[in-house]
């Protein structure tokens, strides 16, 4: 029965398209599709509008589209029309069973998905107040039908709440204890008060030595230049993994995602221009790290719309709680007023760049963050999707331009301009062993590069109190519960190589991590199963899912967090899914359970976690 509530499960997600080429087998409905690795399609989703109006109706032969200058065949295209839907109208996944979780994404069938990113370590305090603020009267007001999920960028990546268009629910999200805390103040970003401080600091010090040395002004400058650029560096790695995991999060969710992003500054660039590669060297930056994340944003159709947190923009040198130390006199007060117009500048510019890049749209130097939201929901819902085969066949990872016209004039389009052709898949792992791990960190989204069905469930009978432990953590004391944890993978997210003799072999890797309530790892296990599939096996795994099957043991009694995860060797993708466990909740197993299809495939051969 369990087995076909995971097939059940994972056929949900059976529609969810994938930049693969497919060609469907048409000798016959006991064909299956086939996966070509040699080719390799572009996927630009465009928004387009005339005066200000979202513009229906058009064509494929209403655009044409230039890679590097050079015109390209349009493929494939799609129009999608955002739907007005009652409440209740779009149907939920079904209610799994107790002990039984999927990390299928709970996205609408058809549109686009919107994410709001609530963004503390970018963010003044009191500009994170305004903000939650109106995004409770926005929900209040929200359309029916509007389906968000909410996530919170502090110290790490929090996912507050998955997909819904109940308004209570997203209210109940805003009110989460990961937000309800009060205003962040992160130690990598400078607020403004930081800034006069160091302000005042520095007028301070240069009363002092006036007349005497410069030597102790410029070392302390220069210490603070150092401080606020460690700081920048910092935000910029962890606002760039945060972008990785949201975009893995929404790897196999089917079309466009808009992710609307509330901060005060974005200190993050896609594809930076030649001035800011020079500027990221100089910042002990990653350029790897901004590419994978480029690599990843663009392969989820993710597109970016940076709301500014600050509402309208002031000029804070001129603030009353300033005094001249800090506001400064003549000249210098015109050179911080000078200072400050650049800086508003510079953040404007990275937020035209940041949505420009990805295909989304900019709001900034507004009180109404409200009608933002709105904004950015109707912007990025109404939209084409537009799929070519590039004439250059290169994977050279080198940038390729993209340029979209429409045939006719007084259209507006905004859509992704680029990516990086890169011939590793986006989210390798460049770590090994391990490639899991920089996914699996508690309280981290869900990935659905791969997806699966997980059943937890307590041993019947139990194991004697002086048998082994099951798991990898051989300091594990105390009364236990062994569980019995069963994995349902989509086959069509696993490559299956064939074989001369009719058999098909796959690698996949298994991993779970059991942390307590508070967040400490209690045991560990997994490892990798190397499958040869009989032409049996084969058509059976088809039908139900790839299985995988790993006992552990956790203290008796106890409610716990487990954080599972399965990486494919062969596409290089993962998927992962954390459940909070009650032991109270989850059914008891049968002795004479049937065993799950395939149990001939080999087991794990690998021994570390």
């Amino acid at each position: 029965m369990n087995r076909r509530i995971f097939t059940g499960v994972l056929s949900c997600a059976a529609c969810l398209w994938a930049p693969a080429a497919i060609t469907q087998s048409t000798t016959g409905s006991d064909k299956v599709p086939l996966f070509t690795t040699n080719a390799r399609d572009v996927v630009v989703d465009v928004v387009v509008t005339k005066a200000n109006n979202s513009a229906k109706g058009l064509h494929a032969s209403d655009f044409k589209i230039l890679e590097d200058g050079k015109l390209q065949t349009i493929d494939y295209f799609e129009e999608h029309l955002a739907r007005a839907l009652p409440p209740g109208a779009v149907t939920p996944l079904p209610k799994m069973p107790p002990g039984v979780f999927t990390n299928v994404p709970p996205a609408p069938a058809n549109g686009a998905v919107n994410v709001l990113l609530l963004d503390s370590l970018n963010t003044e305090p009191a500009d994170q107040v305004n903000v939650r603020r109106q995004l409770f009267q926005f929900i209040e007001k929200m359309r029916p039908g509007t389906r968000v999920a909410i996530f919170a960028l502090g110290s790490k990546l929090h996912f507050i709440q998955g997909f819904t268009s109940d308004t209570s629910a997203l209210v109940a999200a805003l009110k989460d204890k990961k937000l309800d805390s009060g205003p962040e103040r992160n130690p990598n970003f400078q607020t403004r008060s930081d800034t006069a401080d160091n302000k005042e600091s520095m007028a301070i010090l240069q009363s002092m030595l006036m007349g005497h040395s410069d030597a102790g002004i410029e070392a302390f400058q220069g210490a603070l230049r150092d401080m606020a650029d460690m700081s920048f560096t910092n935000r910029t790695a962890i606002t760039l993994d945060a972008l990785q995991f949201l975009a893995r999060y929404l790897a196999n969710v089917p079309g466009r995602k808009n992710l609307i992003w509330f901060a005060g500054s974005f200190p993050v660039n896609i594809f930076p221009t030649p001035g800011q590669l020079q500027d990221i060297s100089n910042q002990r930056l990653y350029l790897s790290q901004i590419k994978e994340t480029a690599d990843l944003l663009t392969v989820s159709r993710v597109a970016v719309y940076p709301i500014g947190a600050e509402g309208v923009m002031q000029d804070y040198t001129m603030a009353a709680d300033n005094n001249l130390d800090v506001s400064g006199r003549g000249a210098s007060m015109m050179g911080n007023l000078s200072g400050e117009a650049g800086d508003r500048a510079a953040n404007i510019f990275n937020m035209e760049q940041l949505a420009e890049e990805t295909g989304g749209r900019a709001f900034y130097n507004t009180n109404d963050l409200t009608a933002a939201v709105q904004g950015a929901l109707d912007n990025g819902s109404n939209y084409y999707t537009l799929v070519y085969s590039p004439t250059n066949k290169k994977m050279d990872g080198k940038f390729r331009k993209i340029e979209i016209k429409a045939n006719s004039s007084g259209y507006k389009l905004a859509y992704r301009h680029g990516y990086n052709a890169d011939n590793t898949p986006p989210g390798v792992q460049k770590q090994s062993p391990g490639p899991l791990r920089s996914l699996m960190v508690l309280g981290l989204p869900n990935s659905t590069q791969i997806l699966y069905g997980l059943r937890v469930i307590p041993e019947v009978p139990q194991p004697a109190g002086n048998a082994p432990r099951a798991g990898k953590n051989d300091k594990l004391a105390g009364p236990t519960t062994r569980y019995s944890v069963d994995f349902l993978v989509r086959w069509t997210d696993v490559r299956m190589e064939e074989l001369t003799n009719g058999q098909h072999t796959a690698k996949l890797q298994f991993e779970l991590f059991a942390y307590d309530m508070d967040d400490h790892p209690v045991n560990w296990t997994g490892g990798i199963e190397e499958m040869a599939l009989t032409p049996d096996l084969y058509k059976a795994v088809q039908k139900s899912g790839v299985p995988g099957h790993f006992e552990i043991d956790l203290p008796a009694g106890k409610n716990f967090f487990l954080q599972t995860g399965v990486f494919d060797w062969g596409t290089r993708k993962a998927g992962t899914l954390e459940v909070a466990m009650r032991p109270d909740e989850l059914p008891t197993a049968t002795a004479t359970a049937n065993p799950p299809v395939g149990t001939s495939i080999q087991g794990p051969t690998q021994a570390k976690p």
